[in-house]
């Protein structure tokens, strides 16, 4: 089983300035989240009517503990703190959830 935490950004009114600032900034922070064992980026997202998705990440971790864990840490919270940066360039949805692998 994993434990994942997702999140679905919207679509930014400056799409450039989003870009740069989550490549350069949020993702080194991302990397550097304790037990990270695998993150997705995933663009050009197909939406289907009703839905606003600009950029999907996907983060992964062994254990919800340890993705919890991972959240609490100074990393996390440095990363926590960015999120809410990137929030101001455009909305995000975040989950976290147990995947069962088929």
């Amino acid at each position: 089983m994993t434990a994942r935490f997702l999140a679905l950004h919207e679509t930014p009114a400056d799409p450039e300035t989003f870009d740069r600032h989550y490549r350069q900034i949020h993702i080194p922070l991302l990397r550097h989240l304790p037990g990270l064992r695998r993150y997705t980026v995933s663009r050009d997202v197909a939406a289907l009517p009703g839905t606003l998705c600009y950029l999907i990440t996907e983060l992964d971790w062994d254990t919800m503990d340890e993705l919890r864990a991972a959240f609490a840490s100074p990393e996390g919270r440095a990363t926590a703190a960015d999120a809410a940066r990137l929030q101001e360039l455009a909305p995000v949805r975040r989950m976290i959830f147990t995947v069962e692998e088929a």
